[in-house]
């Protein structure tokens, strides 16, 4: 993994349109804890991604480890094939955007 953390590191931040408040701020709201498919202690997957989302973007490059770097990936090609779901008409207040924002990801920015 070591060779292509610089690919990885780029391309996350890349999908990351929101700061760690923006998203930390969004994990607080209903509409953030009402999508997403729910895990063993209630909290949806994508829930929990934010909040280690946040932990990642306070985090020092040089600090960040082989796990992290793994969830870096997960959150890039879920954004990815998220966005290739786009549906049609207004997504202000959908399902859909309300999930990719649990990711750290606004498709409205």
């Amino acid at each position: 993994m070591a060779e292509d953390r610089e690919q990885i590191w780029s391309e996350f931040r890349e999908v990351i349109n929101m700061t760690p408040k923006q998203l930390r701020d969004w994990l607080d709201t209903d509409e953030s804890q009402s999508v997403g498919q729910k895990s063993g202690d209630d909290e949806s997957v994508g829930h929990h991604s934010g909040r280690r989302i946040v932990e990642l973007l306070g985090t020092k490059k040089a600090d960040l480890g082989d796990d992290d770097y793994a969830h870096m990936r997960k959150v890039v090609g879920y954004v990815h094939r998220h966005l290739a779901q786009r549906p049609s008409g207004d997504v202000t207040d959908t399902p859909w955007r309300y999930s990719l924002m649990n990711w750290g990801h606004d498709p409205k920015r």
